[in-house]
């Protein structure tokens, strides 16, 4: 398939884990530096709405070419079963689902490149938005499983899958 025409892809794997134990760990938004291959660091904008539907935080990435903040927006924060947000609120839509499994629980991360983020980029970059998208695509498809393989190892080197104390 063309990375062009891919607007959205979900990769999940089983950690041997407690849905709620994962979920405390992925919801951490200032943990995402310890499994993002791009993600350095996050932190709440209001510390009284982290964690919360509607509450922003604010992520720094690196690349070796660039590197950027962005504010993203919760829109999903039901502990044990999913933990989403919105980068700049309408543009790229990223989540974790979590599905509990007879040896644990499967975690499932998407993205999703919302209309909104096309048209900005359309806007932005003209007639070098197809590349930059494309870029955009590569990086998440190449990052997903990475990230998921990290957050895999990190709740399991945790005695009985409590990854809330596995912080480093």
């Amino acid at each position: 398939m063309n990375q062009n025409s891919i607007r959205h892809h979900q990769e999940s794997v089983t950690v041997k884990a407690s849905a709620e134990a994962l979920y405390d760990l992925v919801s951490d938004i200032t943990r995402t530096g310890e499994w993002s291959p791009v993600c350095t660091s996050c932190w709440w904008d209001d510390e009284d709405s982290a964690g919360q539907p509607g509450a922003w935080f604010t992520g720094r990435n690196e690349l070796p070419h660039r590197s950027w903040e962005t504010r993203s927006q919760v829109v999903a924060a039901e502990r044990g079963r999913e933990f989403a947000w919105v980068v700049g609120g309408r543009f790229v839509r990223w989540g974790f689902a979590l599905t509990p499994a007879d040896d644990g629980t499967i975690l499932s991360e998407s993205w999703e490149f919302l209309p909104e983020g096309i048209a900005m980029f359309e806007e932005k970059f003209g007639d070098g938005a197809d590349t930059q998208i494309a870029d955009r695509t590569r990086q998440a498809l190449d990052g997903i499983p990475k990230t998921l393989a990290a957050i895999k190892r990190i709740a399991e080197s945790v005695a009985g899958g409590d990854a809330r104390v596995a912080k480093g």
